[in-house]
């Protein structure tokens, strides 16, 4: 304690002793003698900055920010306010008050126009207000005043990806990995970005590379590229499992979470795609399927307000919907506790914009992943949705989450319209005859393995097209390249431009004669569309989820002829359908029967086994049992 006389030199040597034992590690000690400081002088400016940037490093944002304004109010002139508006900027940048914290950061920088932290901090808030380009520019400044700025490489490349600049976010990657070759979480990534382009040089011994990586242990990619990138189950649980350990680690700030009793069950739907997004497609009947006798559905969306068609249904499907976008992981998991929900799911996993952070603080008793391509590798992820196509008993020991295994795993609205004309050919760019194989993947799917079997089938039946989806001109220019050299002419591949109208998209599938599925990473959302829109499928399937989504759409459709188990079987069979119109047209005739009558359409028979699953999950969380395998017939 400081008596009320103290003098200049005794705070002096107070605050001192502050900063030693903040340099010591002992923040406590350092937050004491502040607040001994401020009983004697309540205008010290050093020890109202310091308790702020305890409380910023102690997660009290608001706090934060009430202490640093304390601090310039009381001496708005002092020289060194710079690092005290930086701070404020971190803090409205952790409430994603993006605004104030641009503001924040461009007060620091009119002080220390050359702090390339600050530039770096900028620009951050720049990216997540959703300016790119003034992003690009401050990552730029931190650059040219820190040229060793690793994380300001980083994340530059991800925000010029994003704007689908690929070219150049590969090179800022590149550069980024340059700067830290040994622990670089960007591998994995920059590869991605590549394959998003269709440009495979090197590709082989990249891929051996991340292999080898991700089996020392090394934090080298995220676990969404691994889908695309590798066939290989234990390495996608690899991966995630070290990613998981790095960026989602559990925290006790929270408290333990008891298993609530309530007379309905209350699930929550954890997404940043309420919106025109194939999310809301694939969930928009199932939500409004729900049993409400039974079930009290909740949404906590933090993504963007669209304001779309979807985004309003889907605010209508839901008994309440809650927009957390500016709150924090753990202030979204606060407000899921506060409303006592039973079974939280996620929508979304590792893909951009995810939030696994709110799962790892535990939002709620049961925890369910349920649309991500592959295990999450979080301890506090207990369930996964899944059927015994998709996930075979014999491949459960690659994933940390229990499956509860449905009759089929993927949502549909069986409620989804197209439009009643379907384009003609010439108004779609193709040609007036001849066969058409579509293939609409991302291009990140598309592997040179997949164009050279593309290419035999196309050889073997002359007059035939393969019609893709346009992913911009760097990916066409490329795989139009790598279809010249294998004997593919460039006119014999067309790009299918993307299109706002859904039910326009689904009819345009009508134009086509057989869908050729990719591998490793096979259709998804595409998938259904294609069958749901008429079009036969066929696929390959590998031993990783992401590459089973399609055998496990035909299973449910009792199609088992259009999963083939070798790279010469998928080729002849192509070749067999598109030379054979009886057969074909057979195939055609079977799909339009079952569409109707399978479960894959069936929006009502799928909530009643998603909630006979969710039941038995409650069912052993109220028993204090942990999670096991659950089999809904």
């Amino acid at each position: 304690m400081l008596p009320q006389s103290a003098s200049d030199a005794e705070v002096a040597n107070a605050y001192q002793a502050a900063l030693q034992a903040l340099q010591a590690g002992n923040l406590a000690q350092a937050h004491e003698i502040c607040r001994a400081i401020l009983e004697v002088r309540p205008e010290h400016f050093d020890a109202l900055g310091l308790q702020g940037a305890l409380a910023l490093q102690h997660g009290d944002f608001d706090g934060a920010i009430d202490l640093l304004g304390q601090a310039l109010a009381a001496e708005p002139d002092n020289p060194n306010r710079a690092g005290v508006y930086n701070n404020i900027g971190i803090a409205f940048a952790r409430l994603q008050l993006w605004q104030d914290a641009i503001d924040s950061y461009k007060e620091a920088l009119t002080l220390t126009p050359g702090n390339g932290g600050i530039h770096f901090n900028l620009a951050n808030a720049w990216r997540g207000l959703g300016n790119s380009k003034a992003a690009v520019e401050s990552y730029d400044q931190a650059i040219l005043h820190n040229p060793a700025a690793y994380d300001a490489y980083y994340n530059r490349g991800v925000t010029l990806r994003d704007s689908k600049q690929y070219e150049a976010a590969i090179e800022s990657f590149r550069r980024a990995i340059e700067l830290n070759p040994d622990n670089n979480p960007l591998y994995g990534f920059m590869l991605y970005t590549k394959m998003q382009i269709c440009d495979w040089s090197d590709l082989e011994s990249h891929l051996a590379r991340l292999s080898a990586l991700i089996e020392s242990g090394k934090k080298v990619t995220q676990p969404f590229p691994v889908l695309s990138l590798l066939e290989s189950p234990p390495h996608q649980r690899a991966s995630a499992q070290i990613w998981a350990a790095s960026e989602c680690r559990p925290s006790a700030d929270l408290g333990a979470i008891p298993a609530w009793t309530h007379r309905k069950i209350r699930v929550g739907y954890f997404s940043m795609n309420y919106s025109d997004h194939p999310v809301s497609y694939l969930i928009a009947g199932l939500i409004e399927a729900h049993d409400r006798e039974k079930f009290e559905i909740y949404a906590f969306s933090y993504g963007p307000n669209t304001g779309d068609t979807m985004r309003k249904r889907m605010e209508a499907a839901f008994d309440h919907f809650f927009d957390v976008q500016e709150k924090s992981d753990a202030g979204i998991a606060a407000l899921a506790r506060a409303h006592e929900i039973d079974i939280a799911v996620d929508m979304a996993g590792y893909t951009t914009n995810a939030r696994p952070g709110i799962f790892a603080v535990r939002a709620a008793p049961v925890q369910v992943n349920f649309g991500f391509p592959g295990t999450m590798g979080l301890a506090a992820m207990d369930y996964m949705i899944a059927d015994d196509v998709l996930v075979p008993p014999k491949n459960h020991v690659y994933y940390s989450e229990a499956i509860a295994a449905l009759p089929s795993f993927q949502p549909n609205d069986a409620g989804r319209k197209i439009a009643e004309r379907t384009p003609s050919r010439r108004e779609l760019g193709l040609p007036e005859r001849g066969f058409v194989f579509c293939a609409f993947n991302n291009s990140y799917k598309i592997t040179p393995e997949a164009l050279d079997r593309w290419a035999r089938i196309l050889t073997r039946v002359p007059g035939s097209v393969l019609w893709l989806t346009d992913s911009g001109p760097s990916a066409t220019g490329n795989l139009r390249r790598e279809a010249l050299q294998r004997g593919i002419s460039t006119d014999r591949l067309i790009f299918a431009p993307r299109v706002a109208s859904s039910e326009e998209h689904l009819a345009r599938y009508r134009a086509a004669d057989l869908y050729l599925d990719t591998r490793p990473y096979t259709a998804q959302v595409t998938a259904s569309d294609a069958l749901w829109a008429g079009l036969p499928l066929l696929t390959w399937p590998t031993e990783m989820w992401s590459g089973r989504v399609s055998a496990s759409l035909l299973s449910a459709l009792d199609m088992p002829e259009m999963i083939v188990p070798s790279a010469d079987a998928y080729e002849a069979l192509a070749v067999e359908l598109a030379t054979h119109p009886d057969r074909l047209a057979r195939i055609r005739e079977k799909l339009q029967r079952n569409r109707l009558t399978s479960p894959l359409f069936n929006t009502v028979q799928f909530a009643r086994n998603l909630e006979a699953a969710f039941t038995q999950m409650h069912e052993r969380a109220l028993a204090g049992v942990p999670p096991t395998y659950i089999h809904i017939a």
